[in-house]
Formats: structure tokens, C-alpha cells, sequence
């Protein structure tokens, strides 16, 4: 038995804030400059890159992102696709069990 334990207070931590949404997430990245830090690379002792590169790494950031939409789209229609096949399989199963119910 650990009678130590139950003297000790115990320590209240404060909350953690919530985690940005994926729509505020994209909301700031759209809104962001070419020349925002983020899209700037540097790498040691070679100094950083050409304004080029930081543009093509920004436009493949953006691409990135319109690709993850495209992807979240998909889903949203697969699952719909989904969920339409599974009422169609279960109507169909039913009148399976229908027409062997005459038949017998």
C-alpha cells in the first residue's frame, strides 16, 4: 500500500489550445506571401536560395494542397458511392429472399 501517494497534490496542467482545422490550416497557407519565412529554404554554409526556387517550392506547396482537396473530394464521393452500393446490395438481397420465399 502507497500511503505517500495520497498527500501529494495534484498538479493542474493548463489545457492545451485546439489544433487549427484543415480549413484554417489551408486558409493561412493561401493567404501567404511567396516570401513568407515558411517557403524560405536555407541551407548551411551554402546561403539561401534564388528567388526561382523559392517560387517553384511555393507553387509546389500550392500544388500539394490543391491535390490533398482533390483527394478529400474523392473520398467524400467514394463513400457516397459507398453507402448507395450497400442500400443497393441490401435491397437486392431482399428480393432474393423474396423470390425464393414464393418459390418455396
Amino acid at each position: 500500500m502507497n500511503m505517500g501517494s495520497k498527500g501529494k497534490k495534484k498538479m493542474v496542467l493548463p489545457t492545451r489550445p485546439d489544433l487549427p482545422s484543415v480549413e484554417q490550416i489551408i486558409e493561412d497557407i493561401n493567404r501567404a506571401e511567396p516570401n513568407d519565412p515558411v517557403f524560405r529554404l536555407q541551407i548551411h554554409n551554402e546561403g539561401s536560395h534564388s528567388s526561382e526556387e523559392v517560387e517553384a517550392r511555393y507553387l509546389q506547396s500550392r500544388h500539394y494542397l490543391e491535390l490533398n482537396e482533390g483527394l478529400q473530394g474523392a473520398r467524400v464521393e467514394l463513400t457516397r458511392r459507398r453507402d448507395e452500393l450497400k442500400m443497393v446490395g441490401e435491397s437486392l438481397e431482399q428480393s432474393v429472399a423474396a423470390v425464393k420465399g414464393r418459390a418455396l
